[in-house]
Parts: structure tokens; C-alpha cells; sequence
């Protein structure tokens, strides 16, 4: 084989560590794939595919995306099922020494994804994990950007019809599979079409490696609280899913607060053609939101709310005090409209509170999204006070779990400029007044920015040169340029330092001086911007459980406000909900298809069923007499 280039060599050894990964492999301005991932990102990306020399007489093909619009790139190659190693320079390839070092920093996957592009704002992104003992499966599932990780049991004779039930429900975009669960993949791909099942190792599934790495990961000293060493298998599949984030996203993930074990009796069991029939989330034909329950239920002001919703949709509970909690807090929004409608306007200008802690934990959180976090806390106050009119239970449960976080709010409204840029490495996020070494930094720029735009009038006045301009660019620094026609009047003190076709470009020691000064003092006051703005945000994280609970709290009465909104829109009536076997329905009307209609009254129809006399109902008449909306 022809000796490789020392890049190519570099590149090979790294794509060794992640052979089912596509490599985006930073070089300069772009990320680029050689060999077959190359190939594979021409055909998936639609886009030139090319070569270089890999040694004598050998080309290798090669293909590449530009770095400040990779996000789109990445995001269609994994929502095509595929993983995407993103590999960074990790020094300046200026002052590098022989090949660049770089490194794989994070590896993103269907169930791993936190750009907000690649996902949608009021739908959940699951990673799952499934182990299987002797007498059913254990089930864990984590949405990294927003913190939930939670886990169930399904044991007994239907454990594995209950398994499939919750992925059903879950729809993870992927799925780790402990070993001897290989028969499970054709299935769970049935379920969800474009969900990603791996086999993972024995190890990754050990229940005594998960009980450490929970512990370590919730900073305890016992997993009791959890329920973990009643849920083996749940801990076991939990265990999985943080060793793959571990792996993946190669940062301490701090808003992975706890671990929630549920038991499925405590919901209603509803099997994929049950969901698919009732049109919960989405239509039967097309499967859109549009059409569905959810699409006339959903007037939340929120991604969080929104959420919420379609989980309540999806798992309907079967506790009866909770559900009648819930209606307590509708029927008192119903009741005082005005309040309501206070509350959904201040929540319409309150952020995605989960998906911006998420950010701030996995380290990826901007000074834009620190603001996004500021202006939403503060409309927590207020609504907050407007909570202390209500009187159900839920709704003062809620009012007591918004913590105000004014410690947070100001630490932000004194570290953070209210206008910051996207980068973090431009300058400009700090404000003015909280750190004092950045103060006086900026203020050697100004100053010396100043001294060189009153240098051109000077210079001027002094050669008598009246063209004579001071400019600056990134490779020669700050320089004093002459045309052509005025250099008999170039002063001795002028040092030559480029050539044009019509002028020659000079520096004085004072300009040279004051340039070193200027510069120096713009790249300290960028790095220790970027060194403070970290501070803030590791600051704002240990927060994270607190503006977590505040987070659940907002978007479940959102959730309350957008059902009342509902119910007085279509002018519908409290259900009385109890624990007998009667099920009584007068003048009711069918929600989804009431309304689509324009201009046409719905016919209510009334039902009666228990488990007596009237357990069944015989139904009939002819086609498009309306028996399936009846049913």
C-alpha cells in the first residue's frame, strides 16, 4: 500500500474507533468524509463527490460540507437512520506543530440529537433501552434534551405485548438492545418505522455497573429513593441508555436530575391499532397531527405544554383522584375566563424552559439561549401571583412548584448583554460592569481604536499627504497605505511593509506598538469573555433541577389553560368521572369531526353501557349514516 499523507493517516486511525459512524472530519472551513463515507454522504446529501491523492497512484474519493451549515447536513443524514462522528480541531492550525490534534467530540445519533433544527419543538426525542430476565423485560427511555428519564417493568404472561405497548407509545427514535433481544429488532422496526435498533454488549447491561454509574450520575449514595433495587431490569436498561450517553455525548449531562419508575396498571393499556384507530395523535390515513384529538385539543402556548398534552393523550392515567384533579383546574379556568386568558398571554413569550436547561447541562448552551432562559423566568412572577386566585388542588400544587428563581434571573441580568452574538468566541457576551478585567480591556480598544482613526488626520497633516489612509486587514495588521504619486513625500520613520499595483502600504513603530497593544487586549478580552460566560453558565446549571420542576409545573397548566380554552370554544361539559361501571353519555358529539364541519350542526347522539343489562349495543343503518362517528 502507497504511504499515506500524515492528515490521511490521522483521519484512518480515528475512523477506526467509530467504524459505524459517518466521520465529518474538520479540516479548515469544512467537514470532510473520505473513502466510503464519502460516498455514502454524496448519495444521502446530494452533493459533489470528488477525490484526492492518498499516496502514489491512489486516489481517495472525498466529499465535504461547509462547518457554519453542517446542523442541516448532519440532521438529514441522521433522520435517514444514520450515526454522524463530528471530529474538531482541538488547537489553532497555526501554531500547531506537524498535523493538527483533533478529536472526536461528540457522536450524534437518532435518540442523541439536541439541535433544535433536527427536532420538533412539542414532540419528545427517545433513546430506550430494553434488557430481558426470567420473568419479563425491563424498559428505560431518556429525551436528552429535556432531562426526563423514566423506566417501567412488563412481566407476567402478556410482558411482552406490554413491552410493545410502550414503545408504541414512546416511539423512540432509538433503541438498545441488551443481547439474546435479537429477535425484537424486526419488530420494533414494525412499530416505528424509522427507529434505530443496536445490540449493545452484556457489560453495557450489568445491573451492579448501572447502580454505579446512577449513583455517580445523581450524586447519591443509594438508589432506594429511586426504586432500583426493587426494578432490576429497569435499572439494568437504565444503566444502558447513560452508558450509551456517556459514550456519545462525551460531556457530564447535570439536568439527568433522577431516574422516575412507573408501574403501566397505573395507566390505561392501549395496543398500536387501538392508538391508530382512535386517531389520538394522528390521522389513520397520514398519520398527521392535523385531523387528530390531539390537533383539536392542542391550543398550548408552549413546546413544554404541548408535550405534556400529547403524553396525556398517549398515557392515559387510571387514578381517579389525579383525574379528577385535573378537571378541577379545567373546570376553574372554564369558570374565570379573564385569568385564564392573563395566564396564556404570559405564557405565550415563556420559552422552551426544558430544551434550554437540557442545552445548559450538555454544555452547548449560547448567551442567546441564557437570555431565551432569563426573559422566561420572568414571567414566572407574575404568573405565579395570578395562581393565588385559584382554589383547586392541582392548580395550587402548581402555584406552589414555580419557583421565581430570581437568584438565577439576577445573575443573568448582570453577567449576560441582552443582545449577545450566536458565537461564543466573538466577544460581546459579557456586560459591562460585572467583570472588571474585561471592562478595562474593552477599554484599551476603545482607546487605542480612537488613537489610530486620529493617526490618519495627523499622518495627513504631517506629510502633506492628503489620500493617505490608515486601514487594517487580518493578515498584515493596522498599516498606513500611500498611492503610487505621493511616495517623494514619505516621511524616513515609514517602514515598508506590502506592495500594490497603485500604492505601498507602510507601519511607523508607534502604529506597530499601539497594534500589538489593541490586538493583544481584543484576543484576552474574547477568551476571557468565553472563560466568564462558561462560569455563568455551569452557575445557571447547578440550578437545573429547580428550573426543572418550574419547567413541569408551567407546562401542565398550560395544559389546564389550553383545555379550558377548548372546552369553552366548542362549549363542552365537565364529565363526572367515578369508579362505578356505568358509562353515560347524553348529547354527545364527536369533537374531531364537529370541528371540521363549516356551516352544518353536529348530531348528538346519546350511550348508555354497563355490565348488567346493557352490555352491549347493537348498531346499524346505512353507509354514511354516521356509525363510526357514533362508535
Amino acid at each position: 500500500m502507497a504511504k499515506l499523507t500524515p492528515m490521511l493517516k490521522q483521519y484512518l486511525d480515528i475512523k477506526k474507533q467509530y467504524p459505524d459512524a459517518l466521520l465529518f472530519f474538520r479540516l479548515g472551513d469544512f467537514y470532510e468524509m473520505f473513502g466510503e463515507d464519502a460516498e455514502v454522504g454524496a448519495r444521502e446529501l446530494s452533493i459533489t463527490l470528488t477525490s484526492r491523492e492518498a499516496g502514489k497512484g491512489r486516489r481517495l474519493p472525498m466529499c465535504g460540507v461547509p462547518y457554519h451549515a453542517a446542523d442541516r447536513y448532519v440532521a438529514t443524514l441522521v433522520g435517514k437512520g444514520y450515526k454522524v462522528a463530528i471530529c474538531e480541531q482541538m488547537e489553532d492550525p497555526q501554531t500547531a506543530k506537524g498535523v493538527v490534534h483533533r478529536e472526536v467530540i461528540r457522536l450524534v445519533t437518532p435518540g442523541t440529537v439536541t439541535d433544535d433544527e433536527m427536532l420538533e419543538a412539542k414532540s419528545n426525542n427517545y433513546l430506550a433501552a430494553i434488557s430481558k430476565g426470567a420473568h419479563g423485560y425491563g424498559l428505560a427511555y431518556t429525551d436528552i434534551t429535556t432531562g426526563e428519564f423514566a423506566g417501567t417493568e412488563c412481566t407476567g404472561r402478556e410482558a411482552k405485548a406490554l413491552l410493545l405497548d410502550e414503545i408504541a407509545r414512546l416511539q423512540p427514535a432509538e433503541v438498545l438492545l441488551a443481547p439474546g433481544l435479537e429477535d425484537l429488532h424486526e419488530t420494533l422496526q414494525h412499530i416505528g418505522g424509522s427507529m434505530t435498533c443496536n445490540i449493545c454488549s452484556e457489560e453495557a447491561f450489568s445491573y451492579e455497573r448501572a447502580c454505579r454509574a446512577l449513583k455517580e450520575q445523581f450524586q447519591c449514595s443509594s438508589l432506594i429513593g429511586f426504586g432500583c433495587d426493587r426494578y432490576v431490569l429497569c435499572t439494568s436498561a437504565a444503566g444502558a441508555v447513560l452508558d450509551y450517553l456517556q459514550t456519545t455525548q462525551k460531556t457530564v449531562l447535570s439536568h439527568l436530575q433522577s431516574l422516575r419508575i412507573y408501574a403501566t396498571q397505573k395507566y390505561m393499556v392501549l395496543d398500536p391499532a387501538t392508538r391508530r384507530n382512535l386517531e389520538l395523535t394522528g390521522t389513520l390515513r397520514t398519520g398527521q397531527k392535523q385531523g387528530s384529538l390531539l390537533g383539536v385539543l392542542d391550543e398550548t402556548m408552549t413546546a413544554m405544554g404541548g408535550r405534556v398534552m400529547r403524553q396525556w393523550l398517549e398515557q392515559p392515567s387510571m387514578d381517579l383522584v389525579e383525574i379528577n384533579d385535573r378537571l378541577d383546574g379545567v373546570a376553574e379556568l372554564v369558570d374565570k375566563g379573564l385569568l385564564r386568558e392573563q395566564c396564556r398571554r404570559l405564557l405565550r413569550d415563556v420559552y422552551d424552559l426544558e430544551r434550554l436547561v437540557g442545552k445548559i447541562g450538555c454544555g452547548s448552551a449560547n448567551a442567546r439561549d441564557l437570555i431565551a432562559l432569563k426573559e422566561s423566568l420572568e414571567k414566572i412572577s407574575p404568573l405565579k401571583e395570578l395562581l393565588t386566585n385559584f382554589d383547586s388542588p392541582l392548580v395550587q400544587r402548581l402555584h406552589v412548584e414555580l419557583d421565581e428563581l430570581g437568584d438565577v434571573v439576577g445573575l443573568l441580568e448582570a453577567s449576560i448583554e441582552p443582545d449577545p452574538p450566536t458565537g461564543l468566541r466573538e466577544g460581546n457576551l459579557i456586560r459591562a460592569g460585572y467583570h472588571p478585567e474585561i471592562d478595562r480591556l474593552r477599554s484599551i480598544c476603545r482607546e487605542g481604536k480612537g488613537w489610530i482613526a486620529a493617526l490618519e488626520q495627523e499622518e495627513r497633516a504631517r506629510t502633506g499627504i492628503k489620500s493617505l489612509k490608515v486601514g487594517f486587514n487580518k493578515v498584515f495588521g493596522y498599516y498606513i497605505e500611500v498611492t503610487k504619486a505621493n511616495l517623494a513625500a514619505v516621511p524616513p520613520d515609514y517602514e515598508r511593509k506590502q506592495t500594490l499595483a497603485n500604492a505601498e502600504r507602510y507601519i511607523t513603530p508607534a502604529l506597530k506598538e499601539k497594534e500589538n497593544l489593541i490586538l493583544g487586549a481584543e484576543e484576552r478580552v474574547i477568551e476571557l469573555e468565553y472563560q466568564v460566560f462558561t462560569q455563568v453558565r455551569a452557575a445557571v446549571a447547578q440550578e437545573g433541577e429547580r428550573i426543572q420542576r418550574t419547567a413541569r409545573a408551567v407546562a401542565q397548566l398550560d395544559v389546564l389553560c389550553a383545555l379550558a380554552y377548548v372546552a369553552v370554544k366548542y362549549n363542552m361539559v365537565r364529565p363526572e368521572i367515578d369508579d362505578s361501571t356505568q358509562i353515560i353519555i347524553k348529547g354527545g358529539r364527536h369533537l374531531i369531526v364537529e370541528s371540521l364541519l363549516e356551516d352544518v350542526e353536529f348530531v348528538p347522539n346519546d350511550a348508555h353501557l354497563d355490565t348488567d343489562e346493557n352490555r352491549i349495543i347493537i348498531l346499524t343503518g346505512p353507509n354514511m349514516a354516521g356509525k363510526s362517528t357514533y362508535l
